[in-house]
């Protein structure tokens, strides 16, 4: 696999990419890490985060080597909290990002170190073209899976007719058919969030004018669908963006993200997991914008419990008070719940037997890339079909039963999550989920996949930079 990256020392020839992600933690995190990979390489990356995280953060440039800039998303008081609506929220931050984007790349052509590439989130297409406008090398950054986005491809496209009319529905670049509970949540029901929905499928509104589409993904991993979407964009694979200690452990002190928009409890969680036996935890997260009903997180908390396993659950402050009363006092030592948790190494500490997710990419690929076997609890948008194929392509999990009320009961969780911990099926998803860990790791290893692929974006970048 190679030794160590030397990080060569900056030089303003090689070139200087800028990295703009949809302002949100399950955003910010795969860019700060493929920054540090561009940066391995020679190049210079700075990370635009909205104004008002850059100012609630408050954190020192450059994180990790990644430098660190803003630009306004029309609240910078207060950041979407003062939107009055996503629609009012996506306009504002189109118009005001759009005009700040195109001032900062002016701002930096009078410096030592004037912007050659953008990198940006299709969520956000007119950043694409901004780029265009100044002349720069440009590539769309996709944060969900291949599969999932090509579901989206041909939905933009009027191939994926909605509404669906006959299930199941196959979609090119799936290897199994998809039913209702399989699909977006956006796909069953269009008109519940309309502007989520135009902003998944806006996402290919103009990637004919990209240079690349870049993905958060690894070749091995999702072969059918990254062939058949190269036919129709110029695709790279460069994942999973997992800080490198976790994989190949060639850049230097790259062992964390180092973004964090919630309060960390690093010690309290890493010190309560190092005392339980190898592979005993349930580690329990469901993402920074799941808001469960009472009802259910007093099924979830009688689930746990009835598995007599140990778990950590990351539950925010808000989502505390609907707790059953005394439910953590009266488990002892054997539950830990925490308001944020250092997921990455938490699950690479070789205690964790199990993840019980929300099935958000991050979280699911971290989770392959760490060889952790999952129960899947999707909630919207792309997690329904990450469940899938967690469940049925790649074998590395149980997806849980919902009851016709919309409820997940006790009884099917405590099912769930013994079949993971206890089950001769729980054995071989973890067999399953050891395989894909290591394809990940030679994916991003010298001369894997995805490091292939980064070598080829570098290089073209570099080439703009001094043409």
């Amino acid at each position: 696999m190679g030794g160590k990256i030397s990080t060569p020392p900056p030089n303003p020839q090689n070139g200087h990419v800028l990295l703009l992600p949809y302002p949100g933690q399950g955003h910010v995190n795969p860019m700060i890490h493929f920054g540090r990979r561009l940066i391995s390489r020679g190049l210079r990356a700075t990370l635009l985060t909205s104004v008002f995280i850059s100012q609630s953060m408050n954190l020192a440039s450059p994180v990790g080597g990644v430098h660190l800039d803003a630009i306004s998303d029309g609240f910078d008081g207060g950041g979407f909290s003062q939107a009055a609506s996503i629609d009012d929220y996506l306009h504002r931050l189109k118009e005001a990002g759009s005009s700040t984007l195109s001032d900062l790349i002016t701002k930096y052509e009078a410096t030592p170190h004037p912007v050659t590439a953008l990198v940006y989130e299709p969520f956000l297409p007119w950043a694409l073209d901004v780029a265009k406008d100044h002349g720069l090398y440009a590539a769309s950054f996709f944060t969900q899976p291949c599969a999932v986005d090509f579901i989206y491809y041909n939905i933009r496209h009027g191939l994926l007719k909605l509404p669906v009319e006959t299930w199941p529905v196959r979609v090119p670049g799936w290897a199994v058919e998809l039913e209702p509970r399989d699909v977006p949540s956006f796909v069953n029901a269009p008109e519940a969030y309309p502007a989520y929905f135009a902003m998944v499928v806006d996402q290919f509104s103009n990637t004919d004018k990209a240079d690349y589409v870049l993905i958060n993904t690894y070749y091995e991993l999702e072969k059918e669908a990254l062939d058949t979407m190269s036919k129709v964009c110029p695709i790279l694979a460069i994942g999973p963006t997992v800080p490198s200690i976790y994989l190949d452990n060639r850049i230097p002190n790259d062992d964390e993200y180092g973004v964090d928009l919630f309060t960390l409890q690093r010690s309290t969680a890493t010190a309560w997991a190092a005392a339980k036996p190898p592979n005993s935890i349930i580690y329990v997260a469901f993402g920074s914008m799941v808001n469960f009903p009472p009802a259910q997180m007093t099924e979830l908390a009688s689930g746990l419990k009835r598995t007599n396993h140990p778990f950590i659950w990351v539950i925010r402050d808000t989502e505390l008070a609907k707790l059953p009363h005394n439910f953590v006092d009266d488990l002892g030592d054997n539950a830990l719940v925490v308001n944020w948790a250092p997921q990455v190494e938490i699950l690479a500490s070789g205690k964790v037997g199990c993840f019980f997710t929300h099935c958000g990419w991050n979280s699911t690929i971290e989770a392959l890339s760490l060889g952790i076997p999952m129960v899947a609890f999707p909630q919207w948008t792309d997690q329904p079909p990450n469940a899938k194929l967690v469940e049925d392509v790649w074998r590395v999990g149980v997806r849980v039963r919902v009851e016709e009320d919309g409820m997940v009961r006790g009884a099917e969780l405590e099912r769930c999550l013994k079949e993971v911990m206890e089950g001769e099926s729980g054995r071989e998803m973890k067999r399953s989920a050891e395989k894909w860990r290591e394809l990940a790791v030679l994916a991003v290893s010298e001369g894997g996949s995805s490091n292939r692929s980064l070598d080829e974006f570098v290089a073209r970048v570099k080439s703009v930079s001094t043409s």
